[in-house]
């Protein structure tokens, strides 16, 4: 190599953002050459067709834009729980109307003593028995809130996300079982759903793992995904959907089993006769054994790792 061309003058590398010069379509065409084009670049620049797709709010709620739409709600807390390295959860199901003892007996309170001053009210009279009810069943709020904490205790302690424990963000049962885990210091996941009347999620989910769908079958691909266990507390619509849409995949083997717990063997015998469905042949002998029933968090806990024993598995593994 001679001299000269060693010698080479070498350019400084290019701003990466700013230049010297700017280029020819950094400024609008001024109006001195034509007096409308400003008025005119305004309607290019206010109309709907200039936003960017994915800032475009009102194409993103079209109907032609829902696949994308589906593809996002899945994307966005598959991305955050892989983040965090969560690969194994404990689902919990309940009702939101089974709220805390203290809670149901206070609005009990209030409705006998609304009777009082009404003792020819029909309504609270109807009122009072379902608050008695749900007086009744108030016992499970506190079993949710112990057995998320016995999981949430499991394994290597809360630190480790081994095992989480996911509900659907809202009130009652899905509050209790959050709160068992966030008092036991774990990080614990809240599926929460957009609906017509808005949602609040209960305080107890961890704020980073509180997340919001807007489909039903995207959030109940969710609850499936990382699951190791169902644990279903007495519950209305919303918990019989989740438990036997859960119970199909199982039955079908769309997934591999997990084990299932109806926690509350009185209600849920009344709420479904699975010995009727097996005697009119509508299920086999075989699907009755897809669940078991338990009232403890003790029982809830030392059953399924039992199930998981049987397997020669570990629940948190």
């Amino acid at each position: 190599m001679d001299d000269k061309s060693s010698k080479a003058q070498i350019p400084r590398p290019a701003a990466p953002l700013k230049r010297k010069s700017p280029l020819p379509w950094e400024t609008p065409k001024p109006a001195s050459e034509d007096p409308q084009s400003t008025d005119k670049l305004n309607a290019i620049l206010t109309n709907s067709c200039h936003i960017p797709a994915i800032q475009d709010i009102d194409f993103l709620n079209s109907q032609n834009a829902r696949g994308i739409r589906l593809q996002l709600d899945y994307l966005k807390p598959q991305e955050i729980l892989k983040h965090y390295g969560i690969e194994r959860a404990i689902v919990v199901f309940g009702s939101t109307r089974i709220v805390e003892p203290d809670s149901a007996q206070r609005k009990l309170d209030r409705l006998e003593q609304e009777l009082a001053e009404h003792p020819k009210s029909s309504r609270l009279k109807r009122q009072i028995e379902v608050a008695k009810r749900i007086l009744f069943k108030s016992k499970y709020y506190q079993v949710a809130r112990e057995f998320a904490a016995l999981v949430s205790r499991s394994g290597a302690g809360p630190e480790d996300h081994n095992l989480v424990i996911v509900t659907g963000g809202g009130p009652g049962i899905m509050e209790a079982a959050n709160r068992g885990a966030s008092e036991s210091g774990a990080k614990t996941i809240g599926l929460n759903i957009t609906l017509p009347n808005e949602q609040f999620p209960n305080p107890y989910i961890s704020p980073e793992m509180c997340f919001q769908f807007h489909y039903f079958a995207i959030r109940k691909l969710h609850f499936v995904l990382r699951a190791k266990a169902l644990v279903a507390f007495p519950g209305g619509y919303g918990t019989l959907d989740e438990v036997f849409e859960t119970l199909t995949l199982i039955q079908t083997r769309k997934i591999a089993p997990i084990p299932v717990v109806f926690v509350g063997e009185e209600f849920w015998r009344q709420v479904v006769d699975i010995d009727f469905l097996a005697a009119e042949g509508m299920i086999d002998m075989e699907d009755k054994e897809l669940f078991w029933f338990a009232e403890t968090a003790e029982d809830i806990w030392y059953s399924l790792n039992q199930w998981y024993a049987q397997k020669g598995e570990h629940i948190d593994k």
